[in-house]
């Protein structure tokens, strides 16, 4: 495993938390909305200013046929690989084709179907990994968002964030799977202690790394609304920049611009691993709506 990326702690009394599999019940309306717009997404990845190689992947998913788009919504996932021999590059790939094809195969509700996909990417990378010695201890963080009308629905592994600016104000509703921020929740330390702590990027769950993982599925009480923007960022962006600086860069009129901007940022702060974001905003209804998809689901 590459040291100088990430590391994985098994804490004793938690392992069974860790490894706890959770499953909504809760119906999800698929009816059409007659309010129903369209989204609009920008990917930009880059390696950094120290790494050869980009162990990020991200993909953003805006389905062709009209009825999957109000069932199933569009889905967006960013994962940060780990592992050497440039098996992180192969886990993150890994999990974002897996999560993508699974989640639009399922007829479950939004939030079963992110559960099964996400456990059948995990299920597919330790297996990978099980059968080659060089991929061995290979692994991934991994955070989607399905938008699905107005409503967000989250799965997440790992230290990957998925962000909400709203009225100008940042919202992370992601919480991170760290030994620090574990450290957080029990009171053990202050929230701006963590931020500088050496050991902040010490993983307590990955993607791949065991045959099972605790996954983190959730409805959102937010939704995606006008001049509303969502961000999925890989570590090496909030590691640099504050919630207040990044909030800033995303309010660029522009979303292209937007994107280039963080990225930018980040790099100029030291840019010591690959960096990710994926920012997405609703168009509204007024807007034109030619736009391509950035992967089609028929």
């Amino acid at each position: 495993m590459d040291k100088n990326k990430k590391s994985l702690t098994y804490i004793e009394p938690l392992r069974a938390m860790f490894w706890k599999k959770w499953l909504s019940n809760k119906a999800t309306d698929t009816s059409p909305s007659e309010s129903f717009s369209d989204l609009r997404a920008v990917v930009v990845s880059d390696v950094g200013c120290v790494r050869t190689n980009n162990e990020d992947a991200a993909r953003f998913v805006r389905p062709a046929d009209l009825l999957v788009r109000t069932s199933k919504g569009f889905l967006a996932i960013v994962a940060d690989g780990m592992g050497g021999h440039a098996a992180g590059e192969i886990a993150s790939q890994m999990a974002v084709e897996t999560i993508a094809k699974t989640y639009y195969q399922r007829e479950e509700t939004p939030e079963e179907s992110l559960f099964l996909a996400f456990t059948k990417a995990n299920r597919a990378i330790w297996q990978a990994a099980s059968r080659n010695a060089r991929q061995r201890g290979m692994g991934t963080t991994c955070t989607a968002v399905v938008v699905c009308d107005a409503k967000l629905y989250i799965a997440h592994v790992g230290d990957s964030r998925l962000y909400l600016l709203k009225n100008g104000q940042l919202l992370q509703l992601s919480t991170d799977h760290t030994y620090v921020q574990m450290l957080v929740q029990q009171g053990v330390i202050a929230p701006l202690e963590a931020e500088k702590h050496p050991e902040r990027n010490v993983l307590t769950r990955a993607m791949g790394t065991h045959n099972k993982v605790e996954i983190d599925v959730e409805a959102m009480t937010h939704s995606l609304e006008n001049d509303d923007r969502l961000l999925l960022s890989t570590d090496g962006l909030y590691d640099y920049l504050t919630n207040d600086e990044i909030a800033q860069l995303m309010l660029i009129p522009t979303l292209n611009e937007s994107a280039q901007q963080l990225v930018e940022a980040a790099k100029q702060r030291g840019g010591h691993d690959n960096i990710t974001v994926l920012l997405i905003e609703r168009l509204s209804s007024e807007a034109p709506q030619a736009l391509r998809p950035t992967e089609e689901i028929a």
